[in-house]
């Protein structure tokens, strides 16, 4: 049976919204992280036969297929070619399920698999409005559809909207929610102060730290903020922060592995994709990590280590509650709440941290999944060698 193999992972640190990679062009952005992906890999970069990288809002200097232009702004080889995919958040985690098919149908035997995004640039939801309105479309891509609203009605297509039926469906509170993200950022600072993203983070000059995390947060300060809705639950502390950031992994077959003399780190175990209510948008890891789960004939207490996007609190914790899943082996080092969410990026920025986090820790199989637009899950599973 074929299989398909990490060997190298890698990302840069996340910087905050106007932080220090705000100036930065996505290009370079993504041409440094294939560098530091190519160094670290020892392999030919002519080798590679394609460059799948994750991207939303994919205009001005994001547009023009970014893979392609970092890869060629890195100094690469121009015969490797690149394809950019957009499927919201879990962007670059289905670039890794596009490699690793690749790999796994035996039409391709080195692929990267990655992401970018420089949201203090470009503000998410920019190509949905901004973007067009010289061409006097205003609308957002649902509004005027009139299958659409046949199906779904007038009801707002937005995160915070879905986070928030979330909150009132699993019956989690502010309170709850207020616990889980200060934890996070807890979680995050302790890990960086023991040194346990230092492996797989390449820093961008003088930035060679996640900016994100506060040390001075607290429930106190949480407690005083105002929600995001009127009426409410969410506020900005329970939610995803805006960053920029880059990562990459190299997906390589056993026959690479052969002529390339490398040394496989993790296989990928499972890889699926699964989709419920736009609406709630959010919830669909639920349902996507049973499917996974039952798919790939393993329980939740197979997994060591488990990274779930923490786009808005309730998200993980509705999906804690669900799945059953040990919250001690769940987000260890910090999520988005604490970490960031630069959009593309963040699916191999995830799995990049789970794999070297298997490693410190001698685990065996890690599950990634996060929320995406359309009420879209991905779940992947991988098994450390």
């Amino acid at each position: 049976m074929a299989e398909a193999y990490i060997v190298e992972a890698v990302r840069t640190p996340v910087g905050r919204r106007g932080g220090g990679l705000s100036q930065v062009h996505p290009a370079d952005l993504g041409a440094h992280i294939l560098s530091a992906l190519m160094e670290r890999s020892g392999v030919d970069p002519a080798a590679v036969e394609d460059v799948i990288f994750g991207c939303l809002d994919q205009v001005g200097p994001q547009a023009g297929d970014i893979a392609r232009t970092s890869w060629l702004a890195a100094g690469l080889p121009e015969e490797v070619p690149g394809v950019t995919i957009d499927r919201q958040c879990g962007s670059s985690q289905q670039a890794v399920h596009f490699a690793a098919q690749g790999v796994l149908s035996g039409t391709q035997d080195l692929v990267v698999a990655g992401g970018v995004q420089n949201m203090s640039a470009i503000p998410i939801g920019y190509a949905n409005h901004k973007a067009v309105e010289p061409l006097g479309l205003t609308q957002g891509p649902f509004a005027g559809s009139e299958r659409w609203t046949a199906r779904y009605g007038d009801r707002p297509v937005s995160q915070f909207y879905g986070a928030e039926l979330i909150a009132e469906k699993w019956g989690i509170t502010r309170e709850a929610m207020e616990a889980f993200a200060y934890r996070s950022h807890q979680r995050a600072v302790h890990a960086i102060d023991e040194g346990r993203f230092d492996r797989e983070l390449a820093p961008y000059g003088d930035v060679s730290t996640d900016e994100g995390p506060r040390r001075d947060t607290s429930l106190e300060k949480m407690a005083g903020l105002k929600p995001l809705v009127e009426g409410g639950r969410l506020t900005a502390a329970l939610s995803s922060q805006v960053s920029d950031g880059a990562s990459a992994m190299l997906i390589a077959s056993e026959r690479a592995v052969r002529e390339h003399g490398l040394t496989p780190r993790a296989r990928v175990h499972h890889l699926s994709v699964r989709g419920e209510d736009p609406i709630r948008m959010l919830s669909a890891p639920i349902p996507a990590t049973a499917y996974a789960l039952k798919k790939s004939g393993m329980s939740i207490g197979d997994i060591d280590l488990v990274e779930i996007n923490e786009a808005f609190a309730p998200v993980v914790l509705a999906w804690l509650k669900d799945t059953g899943a040990d919250p001690d082996r769940v987000n260890v080092n910090g999520g988005a709440i604490a970490l960031g969410h630069p959009l593309g990026a963040t699916g191999v920025k995830l799995m990049t941290t789970l794999l070297h986090e298997l490693e410190r820790t001698g685990g065996r199989y890690g599950l990634q999944t996060m929320c995406e637009g359309g009420g879209q899950a991905n779940v992947t599973i991988i098994e450390r060698l």
